[in-house]
């Protein structure tokens, strides 16, 4: 569905970002791919990776709605990767996080209904789901628009839905390459925050095939939640520096024990899939949608009462071997 389209990608020059723009180079053939974001020193890294003659690099904010809606012409489809994500940096600067995560959201829906476009997705996160930060409050904030974009679009043909899943293994930001480093500098222990924690862990590709996956999948107002292992955090750490002593160190501020994707308050919402579940809106659109059967006819069916998706309650469990595949895919 993507040969002869143009995709516009947010946010593009991250690690999601990079390995989008490469799976749509390798498997399809658009008509152009639009990095936007606001560092020009990683588009010019970028470039010199990704120079293929569809490529264009767009610097430009999602705060700014006037660039973003030059960047949005005649784009088919928009991936929504933007946002600041440090936990600690946005308890500091909650404005500069609010205004990115939400006002940028806000953005990015406003233009895409103004020029047009035929599907947004955007990226979420385990931390929306009964936030106790503000990055993940930010995130909760910009899921609910984005649903209730697609109440607002009337008969034009925009519409938006939203994927969340949890941490994806190596990328930046993530504890592996953080005790990684700790190895290479010969560190003495590998620091835990709690040995009870537990984390929903799946590879870049696979968050990237998730969201391709979801452009075929949508109806609209969906969000959609992969069916992807966990890990014990002390499991982790063996796996990645076997032999070396832990030092528990205590959870952080804005830090959780463990992860959830699916909260048992959206239950009566939640539809279960064979590789993921679907939360349908909260809210009811003019024009009904069954979301029990998506766009490639794979149907769903009612999770039970109260059931909850998190990463302590999952049944399947990532072993140390299969997170070492998973680096090194």
């Amino acid at each position: 569905m993507f040969n002869s389209k143009t995709i516009l990608i947010t946010g593009g020059t991250g690690s999601f970002g990079k390995q989008f723009v490469k799976t749509i180079l390798s498997r399809y053939q658009p008509q152009k791919v639009i990095v936007y974001s606001r560092d020009e020193l990683k588009q010019y890294e970028m470039a010199q990776e990704f120079n293929a003659p569809v490529m264009r690099y767009f610097i430009g904010d999602v705060r700014d709605r006037d660039r973003l809606s030059m960047a949005m012409r005649n784009v088919d489809y928009v991936v929504h990767a933007a946002a600041l994500k440090h936990i600690p940096a946005a308890e500091y600067n909650p404005m500069e996080c609010i205004k990115t995560n939400i006002h940028g959201a806000n953005n990015v829906i406003d233009v895409a209904i103004e020029q047009e476009v035929e599907k947004v997705i955007a990226l979420s996160t385990d931390k929306a789901v009964n936030p106790i930060n503000l990055y993940g409050a930010t995130k909760l904030a910009a899921d609910k628009l984005f649903v209730a974009a697609n109440n607002i679009v009337g008969t034009m043909k925009t519409r938006f839905a939203v994927v969340r899943y949890g941490n994806v293994v190596g990328s930046r930001g993530s504890v592996v390459p953080f005790f990684q480093k700790l190895i290479s500098e010969k560190s003495p222990e590998i620091p835990i925050t709690d040995p009870r924690m537990t984390r929903f862990w799946l590879t870049l590709q696979g968050g990237v095939d998730l969201v391709l996956k979801g452009f075929e999948r949508m109806q609209g107002g969906e969000i959609f939640v992969p069916k992807i292992p966990s890990m014990k955090i002390t499991d982790l750490a063996e796996a990645v520096a076997p032999g070396v002593p832990i030092k528990i160190v205590g959870i952080r501020p804005g830090e959780k024990l463990h992860e959830v994707m699916c909260p048992g308050e959206s239950s009566h919402l939640t539809l279960e899939f064979a590789d993921h579940y679907v939360i349908k809106p909260t809210i009811e659109y003019a024009q009904a949608v069954d979301y029990s059967c998506n766009l490639l006819g794979e149907k769903g069916v009612p999770v039970p009462d109260e059931f909850e998706y998190s990463s302590h309650k999952n049944i399947d469990w990532l072993k140390g071997f299969q997170l070492l595949d998973m680096l090194k895919q």
